[in-house]
């Protein structure tokens, strides 16, 4: 793991910020910040090996949550503590705990230098990837597919219902029956609620849920909230206590749903929930956040429920959920632009969206004018879905623990940052 991911990792785990991690490490905060800064930073510098044994000193001394059933550490690999019904599917949020989700994260730290394209990995050399999305996607179905590229597999991609075998008759059981015998894993997309689940009880290779309907998203709230840590960290924040806005189409974005659930597994946090009448969270869900000790509010008014939040988490209207439905009270006046935000939001509010978003003009949606805001961070967070996604493969096929023994430099020139807002953003 390299020296930056190290140190993030071990502030995750202790749960503290930069100050109060320096201070705990007796240095100065300016000398941590150089420390956390990549490599190819001109000023970057490599902590001592004094350093390094105290903080692993620190680690290894370090209780670990007790999540686990009865109230004990569970020490079992996190394959078998994230399975459903102990087999090594990722179907819903819920097959995580604090514990479990941090564990994960950790392996997403080690897959960085390969998302990155600085190193590169064969860990999964002849494993074949089968990519069902019976709904259109772009971003989800390429980014599963690079993450399962870079680890050394291969993919096999299939999009659309209307000339699969299914739309010939052939049940969900026939179809993932006859694709375990092609694929070594599945990634799969369906526009009906539960049908992925349907996927993984007919077969014992992966099964990784991709978005089924207005149900969930368990891969994006994953990445979502590796992403604030990852930002939070840079900040100096925590992600206890922290205030988060949720604005948009909450009733049908499973997205929302699933982050939601997540975020419920921290302590002491406040949502305000921006939506029309029409759109509302589903009240399982506030019933849920409600019960785990958390402070929710409701209101339509986008100035007032931005007002003084941490994260403002936007989506688009999910109109392929509609049945008949108006929509009632989501009029242009409803996007989030810059002028609002420089207005309402705080200098260092992270401004999220899982994408696409709508970019036309008056649309209501993350508006464009935030493109060279420094708070914006959907592109870093598509980044980090890379990172995400190749952890999850690796520990649902077994292979985590071989990652990083073989890792290699790339044999060709890597960008040394991706965007072209990247570099000033991480201080290269």
């Amino acid at each position: 793991m390299q020296q930056q991911d190290f140190l993030r990792d071990a502030m995750r785990r202790l749960n503290l910020t930069r100050d109060a991690f320096s201070e705990r490490l007796g240095v100065r905060r300016r000398a941590l910040d150089t420390w956390l800064l990549p490599e190819a930073s001109a000023e970057s510098r490599s902590m001592p090996d004094m350093v390094s044994k105290f903080v692993g000193e620190i680690l290894q001394n370090a209780p670990r949550g007790a999540s686990a059933a009865g109230g004990g550490v569970d020490d079992r690999p996190l394959a078998q503590r994230m399975a459903a019904d102990g087999r090594p599917h990722l179907l819903s949020v819920a097959q995580f705990d604090r514990d479990g989700l941090e564990d994960l994260f950790r392996v997403a730290d080690t897959m960085q230098p390969i998302a990155r394209r600085q190193k590169v990995t064969r860990v999964l050399e002849g494993a074949v990837l089968g990519s069902l999305f019976f709904e259109a996607s772009t971003r989800t179905r390429v980014s599963f597919g690079a993450a399962f590229c870079r680890l050394g597999g291969t993919v096999c991609d299939t999009t659309g219902f209307t000339f699969s075998s299914m739309a010939k008759g052939e049940s969900i059981y026939d179809t993932s029956r006859v694709m375990s015998g092609y694929v070594d894993a599945l990634v799969v997309r369906h526009p009906e609620q539960g049908s992925v689940a349907e996927f993984a009880r007919a077969t014992n290779i992966p099964v990784i849920n991709a978005g089924d309907g207005p149900g969930e998203h368990p891969s994006q709230a994953i990445l979502d909230i590796y992403t604030i840590q990852r930002e939070f960290s840079r900040l100096g924040k925590l992600v206890d206590g922290t205030h988060v806005a949720m604005v948009g189409d909450l009733k049908y974005g499973r997205t929302v749903h699933s982050l939601i659930r997540l975020l419920a597994l921290y302590r002491g946090l406040k949502f305000t929930l921006i939506a029309p009448p029409s759109l509302e969270m589903p009240a399982y869900l506030l019933d849920l956040v409600a019960r785990n000790g958390h402070v929710v509010e409701q209101t339509p008014s986008l100035e007032q429920g931005l007002r003084g939040a941490d994260v403002v988490y936007a989506t688009r209207i999910q109109k392929e959920r509609f049945q008949g439905e108006e929509i009632e009270g989501y009029t242009p006046e409803f996007q989030v632009g810059k002028a609002l935000v420089d207005a309402v939001c705080k200098p260092d509010t992270i401004l999220m969206h899982p994408l696409p978003r709508d970019g036309r003009p008056g649309a209501n949606d993350l508006s464009t004018d935030l493109n060279h805001d420094p708070r914006l961070a959907i592109f870093r967070q598509t980044d980090n879905g890379i990172a995400v996604r190749m952890a999850l493969f690796a520990v649902l096929m077994g292979v985590e623990g071989q990652v990083a023994r073989s890792m290699r430099d790339a044999a060709w020139r890597s960008p040394r940052h991706v965007g072209p807002d990247d570099a000033e953003f991480d201080e290269l």
